[in-house]
């Protein structure tokens, strides 16, 4: 009942000429008729619960119905994130200065709340600073950040100018560590660990290295590019990919070799995430944001809601079997 509750709330809140736009491109890029992709897409949102973007990425139309159940659709991680994550404490990570005091020992990094009335305070924050990271208090996929150079700021109130963008969090600059900026110098390169806590325990599920590409966000969804990392070894497992599902063996940019690409202090992520989940276990499954700076993993924020768009990627899968397995065997606690 619950889905098919979920799926009709969709259909009444779906964007049609989204949904039209896809059936035009999987017909041009399968040759497959549009009436078939048509119902394929419903057949699949009502028995998978996969959204019209879901059976786009996930490409779900060159899939048999053994491989489509592997599946970690839009509903299905909606349906883990109802089951695990109280409402009554999401605030805690959805709100990123609430984030920061609760988590105030793994970010690692000084930062302000503007309150506009706290100039002289923002100030002395930005004495010996040579540039500060800025943020919303909420958002997604980096929308609105920015690097800040204080010196470009000399004759200028730089105070009101985030009062005005509503850019009330300011924060330290993250120096990323040698190792992660020869992989993309352009952002902090991130690394996303979706942990589960369940019965007193935290474990973690899965990990992708999140790589920018030309900006100062790394964001699948802002441009950057995803790739599994292997949870025992800390390399990376696969080509990256971006949104496009275009395959990235070197970065563009650097040149840098991706697969097999091992991610520093990678121990020591773990440990970090391991601890963090414990926190607040009300919230049991999040995507966490860790960078590894100069001085070591840190927690840039954690995800109430984490994003299912990376898992499982067609680049990323091998015969066709998606992370759907994989995350109800964590979930599970099997073996």
């Amino acid at each position: 009942m619950k889905k098919l509750s979920y799926l009709i709330k969709r259909i009444f809140n779906m964007d049609y000429k989204k949904f039209f736009n896809t059936i035009n491109e999987v017909n041009k890029k399968t040759g497959k008729s549009k009436f078939f992709i048509f119902f394929d897409v419903i057949y699949c949102g009502f028995k998978y619960q996969a959204g019209y973007l879901d059976y786009l990425l996930f490409e779900m139309y060159n899939l048999n119905k053994a491989q489509r159940k592997t599946i970690l659709t839009r509903g299905i991680n909606n349906s883990y994130i109802k089951k695990y994550n109280d409402k009554n404490y999401t605030y805690l990570f959805a709100r990123k200065e609430e984030f920061n005091k609760m988590f105030k020992d793994f970010i690692k990094r000084e930062w302000i709340l503007l309150n506009g009335s706290n100039q002289e305070a923002f100030q002395k924050f930005i004495e010996n600073k040579k540039a500060i990271f800025v943020k919303p208090l909420n958002g997604t996929h980096g929308d609105n950040m920015q690097k800040i150079e204080i010196s470009e700021w000399k004759d200028k109130n730089l105070y009101q100018y985030l009062m005005k963008e509503h850019l009330f969090l300011a924060e330290e600059l993250v120096i990323q560590n040698e190792i992660m900026s020869s992989l993309n110098p352009s952002s902090i390169n991130t690394i996303r660990v979706i942990s589960i806590y369940k019965n007193n325990k935290s474990k973690i599920i899965a990990a992708y290295s999140r790589i920018g590409c030309g900006k100062i966000v790394d964001n699948f969804n802002a441009g950057g590019m995803v790739a599994p990392i292997d949870i025992k070894t800390g390399k990376i497992a696969y080509p990256a990919v971006n949104k496009k599902n275009m395959v990235f063996e070197k970065h563009p940019e650097t040149d840098t070799i991706i697969q097999d690409f091992q991610i520093p202090q990678w121990d020591e992520v773990k440990e970090l995430v391991l601890e963090a989940a414990k926190v607040v276990p009300q919230v049991g499954l999040v995507g966490w944001d860790v960078a590894i700076s100069n001085h070591g993993p840190l927690l840039i924020e954690g995800n109430e809601f984490p994003g299912h768009d990376i898992y499982g990627l067609p680049p990323h899968r091998k015969n066709g079997i998606g992370m759907l397995p994989v995350f109800e065997k964590a979930i599970n606690n099997k073996k």
